[in-house]
């Protein structure tokens, strides 16, 4: 790990008016007492998860489903940029908007205008990024804006001015092959920060700094060493090579003081010989003690991968109430169609569902969670695999609300035809152990859908049919509102109690990024990050080839929208 500390100024200040500025975001802190207790301030959205229960819920009321047919479009911020597509969270604290680009730029714009504040461009170290990653947002606290790069460093920044304060280097991304695309998650006096590499020669880590200095203090290694407990569950070459990667943001119960992160596949994806056993810890959700890293309990979904399917999204901490009493539930849906629900104290299975409709590699679970009879992949020939490895869903969000009790959450029905092959190990080299074909369920269109459910039980409650694949997160509001976006270009709301669609305009270009709400002197917002990258992109257009010429990737570029202002106050569009 390199350590620098930099004073120097990247450009920045694009309006000389800052010091006049009268918003109160640049002379109030954010806490860690102001982050746990986010929910207690709807104006602002303070963390990547809205909340840290990752419930994407803004209780913000003004914009109902009776009068969202008006929402009209208020101001946009382009970023400059192309490659990677817009998917960041936008943070909002005290009428300041804290937004990040694809690849790293930091902008600081007045949340009722879209004037920049100030800007910050990172300045990469190298220029083999192995791909086109984009970044999914940034972390605020203690006076500083956290994130980390794509060519796998941890950065914070000063929230007032955008001046860097310091550039960690995590590790060499030439020899992991890792990045960091995913917010930090800031947790007491630290910053807790996830990591890419799955597919590569790599050993996975969580890392925590020191929230006010940078300075490293804990890793926890996704892969046990070896003698440690689980490492029985691998080939001994592969406990250093193994990805288990922790590539999205975790959750974090303050009563409990654990740490939940999901955890991703096993590297040489398709290819299982050179790893015997469950391999631990992938495929697994971990809870750690935040304050030293230590493992307090682990729940595996899928023992020994052999389809790609992260566990790597996000926790969503429910406490479900039936027969007056509460259970401490976390509700994770896995890459694999599948979502389980863990009592969050104990790890203990509670019950696990279907969150797709076409399933091949397992045919249930026990009684313990353990999936049944799951699909073999022969190393030596093809095998047609449900979901694809793309997954059931990908990282786009799911959310919850607290006024309907259900869970809402994404589904994508296409498969794979899994070519395995056996790779010659390289250190921080791709070890995808093969390939894939996409293609539709047998005797059947691909297709997508947006689904409420009750999180403890799985019953549907209703289900919207997507065009295409739906690549971005979910919102939930207080108005009974859920808001996405579509690949086409359609940022939309639902009715959360019906599904019904009462809202659409076209942006003019995919959407991929995570929507939210705030509000600014009495007027509710809500902002959609718009432009998408390649990756996913050209799986759907493999699946829906008729509309693979109207994929409108875009320049990346934030749409806000509200109600036309009323006179003499704030919108409410009745």
């Amino acid at each position: 790990m390199i350590w620098r500390w930099t004073g120097r100024l990247r450009p920045f200040l694009i309006l000389a008016l800052l010091t006049s500025l009268t918003l109160p975001g640049f002379a109030q802190e954010p806490t860690w007492q102001r982050l746990i207790n986010s929910d207690q301030e709807p104006q602002n959205w303070l963390s990547y998860g809205g909340n840290y229960s990752a419930h994407r819920f803004s209780s913000l009321n003004q914009i109902t489903r009776e009068n969202v047919k008006n929402l009209v479009p208020v101001w946009m911020f382009p970023t400059g940029e192309v490659r990677g597509g817009l998917n960041a969270t936008p943070i909002v604290m005290d009428g300041v908007m804290y937004l990040m680009g694809p690849m790293n730029r930091v902008f600081a714009i007045n949340a009722v205008t879209g004037e920049i504040l100030w800007k910050y461009f990172y300045k990469l170290s190298t220029r083999n990024i192995p791909y086109q990653p984009g970044s999914r947002g940034l972390a605020i606290g203690y006076g500083k804006i956290y994130f980390g790069t794509v060519d796998n460093h941890f950065v914070a920044l000063d929230m007032k001015t955008g001046r860097e304060l310091w550039d960690v280097e995590i590790e060499d991304m030439r020899q992991c092959g890792c990045n960091v695309t995913s917010p930090p998650l800031i947790v007491k006096d630290k910053v807790i920060v996830g990591v890419t590499g799955g597919e590569h020669a790599h050993r996975g880590y969580l890392n925590a700094f020191d929230a006010k200095t940078g300075k490293h203090l804990w890793r926890f290694y996704t892969i046990p060493g070896p003698g440690e407990p689980g490492s029985e569950t691998w080939g001994p070459q592969m406990l250093k090579f193994g990805g288990a990667s922790t590539w999205l943001t975790g959750s974090y119960d303050a009563e409990l003081n654990l740490l939940y992160w999901g955890v991703g596949n096993p590297s040489s994806d398709y290819y299982g010989e050179l790893r015997p056993g469950d391999n631990l810890y992938t495929n697994s959700i971990v809870a750690l003690d935040p304050d030293t890293g230590k493992l307090k309990w682990y729940y595996q979904e899928v023992p020994h991968d052999m389809y790609d399917f992260d566990s790597a999204y996000e926790c969503v901490l429910i406490d479900y109430e039936k027969d007056g009493k509460t259970q401490k539930l976390l509700v994770h849906a896995n890459k694999g169609g599948y979502t389980w629900v863990i009592d969050r104290a104990t790890g203990k299975f509670v019950s696990a569902y279907p969150h797709v409709d076409v399933l091949t590699w397992l045919k249930g679970v026990d009684k313990n969670g353990r999936p049944v009879d799951m699909q073999p992949v022969p190393p030596d020939k093809e095998t047609f695999v449900c979901p694809a490895g793309f997954g059931g869903r990908n990282y786009d969000h799911s959310t919850y609300s607290p006024r309907t009790k259900w869970w809402y959450n994404i589904g994508w029905e296409a498969c794979n035809v899994i070519k395995p092959e056996k790779l010659d190990i390289k250190e921080g080299q791709p070890l995808f152990g093969g390939g894939t074909d996409t293609k539709p369920p047998k005797d059947k269109a691909a297709y997508g859908h947006i689904d409420a459910f009750d999180p403890l039980t799985g019953e549907r409650k209703w289900r919207y049919l997507t065009d295409g694949m739906n690549l971005a997160s979910l919102l939930a509001t207080g108005g009974d509102l859920i808001f996405s976006g579509d690949v086409y270009g359609n940022a939309f709301a639902l009715d959360a109690r019906t599904g019904q669609k009462l809202w659409s305009f076209p942006t003019g270009a995919g959407i991929s990024g995570s929507p939210i709400s705030y509000s600014v002197n009495g007027r509710q917002y809500v902002a959609i990050p718009v432009g998408m990258g390649s990756l996913l992109s050209g799986v759907n257009a493999i699946l829906w080839p008729e509309k693979a010429g109207k994929l409108p990737e875009g320049a990346s570029m934030l749409v806000v929208f509200a109600l036309p202002e009323a006179k003499g106050g704030a919108g409410n569009g009745k």
